[in-house]
């Protein structure tokens, strides 16, 4: 009954990002932040309206987050639906459980002068943070470790090119599979060291509230100190919200991932259906309700899905949440609800394309075929080589020969046979075959 393909078929694979995209989630981040908020405010000594917190009372606040359960949740719901405000009702929710554990008079420091843009901030960023660092990067970097594996288990095999659909130079099949490999490294070297900005000052981001009550406090230090403690980068220059820039490059990073590997689950299709790789039989497993001779590669079709609706989400995201109408408008915050939705589909892509390389064999036998029977992707190396020999137009010799015609390896033979070189320039044309015109292919697979 779920709405949901992401809660529903796909659950059991993607179970670990509820703990960060869930409405529970959610709660549960805003509620540290309201926590730790306190806490930093009977710390700050230029603040002496509240006092510091006892360790033991520290550990007990901190505790009301960590052990924060869907019963927990259940009665700040309860509170959500009579304010009709979801951070007012975690602050209600809060102060009656500060109540009980006998701090009833420090109450009204509660989300002391703060606005609920400041506590969601941070708790998306938090959500986003983890999401991506602790579930999603480890998946990426096992991928990108299996490509590289398979990269260079083939960088000598060699393969026919295609350019534009039509035969061309030939590469190795492991140089092909390190290009993929080369751009996810990269990507996912940004975004592994990405920042993202968290913002604390109050209404209109002037921390107006803040200096009128206590102007005796640095309130700028004292936020600064506040957003970095969560590992994130502090941005004294906001409006009511966060502009969400940096969770903008943040996400584009992750959509030229995206674009990668959509690029990448293509062109896995493209060699299954040229046999260049044949796929392992699972004997339990059906391909076709109709055809049962059929192995579909459907880890690359679904990872191709999924990749599109990440992006399209991502996408959305990237170009609606860093524009808001002047100090703020709620557009933003239906929309920045659906962060799990995007960077799940994402993660469901890459579940299924680690899963599709497992399935995958080199048919070497389908790749010498293949390149036996283009011996016109030759023409490029003869035609460069007889310009360095001084001979007239030969690109233009050659194309009569080849462009439109089928040539076989018998019409090469007899064409270098007739020209006018020395013995061992022939020698050497000769020699050249399509599956040894692989130029530094197999080195640079190296590079990765």
């Amino acid at each position: 009954m779920a709405l949901s393909p992401l809660d529903g078929k796909y659950a059991d694979r993607l179970g670990s990002l509820a703990e960060y995209f869930s409405d529970f989630a959610l709660t549960k981040y805003r509620l540290k932040v309201e926590i730790d908020y306190l806490i930093a405010l009977g710390e700050e000594k230029s603040f002496t309206y509240l006092p510091t917190f006892s360790i033991k009372d520290k550990v007990r606040l901190h505790q009301v987050a960590e052990n924060f359960s869907l019963k927990d949740w259940k009665v700040v719901k309860k509170v959500e639906e009579v304010t009709k405000h979801d951070v007012k009702a975690i602050e209600y929710y809060l102060r009656g459980v500060v109540a009980k554990m006998g701090l009833k008079k420090y109450q009204e420091f509660i989300h002391f002068a703060l606005t609920s843009e400041d506590v969601n901030n941070l708790a998306y960023a938090l959500m986003w943070q983890g999401g991506v660092k602790v579930v999603y990067l480890p998946i990426v970097k096992k991928f990108v470790e299996s490509l590289k594996a398979l990269a260079k288990t083939n960088n000598r095999v060699a393969l026919l090119s295609l350019t534009h659909g039509q035969s061309a130079t030939p590469t190795t099949l492991g140089k092909e599979l390190a290009v993929f490999v080369g751009r996810l490294q990269r990507e996912i070297k940004l975004l592994d060291q990405h920042h993202l900005f968290g913002k604390f000052g109050g209404a209109t981001g002037t921390w107006g509230a803040h200096q009128f009550v206590a102007p005796e406090v640095d309130w700028l230090k004292f936020s600064k100190r506040f957003v970095e403690s969560f590992g994130l980068e502090f941005n004294p220059l906001t409006t009511q919200i966060e502009p969400h820039d940096s969770l903008a490059e943040n996400m584009q990073i992750m959509v030229r991932i995206n674009n990668i590997l959509l690029d990448f689950s293509r062109d896995m299709w493209w060699y299954i259906s040229r046999g260049v790789f044949a796929q392992k039989k699972n004997n339990k497993e059906v391909g076709s309700s109709a055809m049962p001779h059929k192995i579909n590669p459907i880890w690359f079709e679904n990872g191709e899905g999924n990749l599109g609706l990440a992006n399209a989400i991502l996408d959305h995201l990237v170009m609606k949440l860093p524009i808001s109408r002047l100090q703020r408008d709620l557009s933003d915050s239906t929309v920045i609800r659906n962060l799990g939705v995007g960077l799940g589909h994402g993660l469901l892509a890459l579940l299924s394309l680690n899963e599709g390389l497992t399935r995958l064999e080199v048919n070497p036998e389908q790749i010498k075929t293949e390149l036996d029977s283009h011996p016109e992707v030759l023409a490029e190396a003869i035609q460069v080589y007889l310009r360095l020999k001084g001979f007239e137009a030969p690109y233009e010799e050659i194309k009569k020969l080849t462009r439109g015609h089928k040539v076989s390896r018998e019409d090469w033979k007899k064409f270098i046979s007739s020209l006018e070189l020395p013995r061992k320039d022939k020698d050497k044309l000769l020699l050249l075959k399509p599956d040894n015109y692989i130029g530094l292919a197999d080195r640079l697979v190296e590079l990765i």
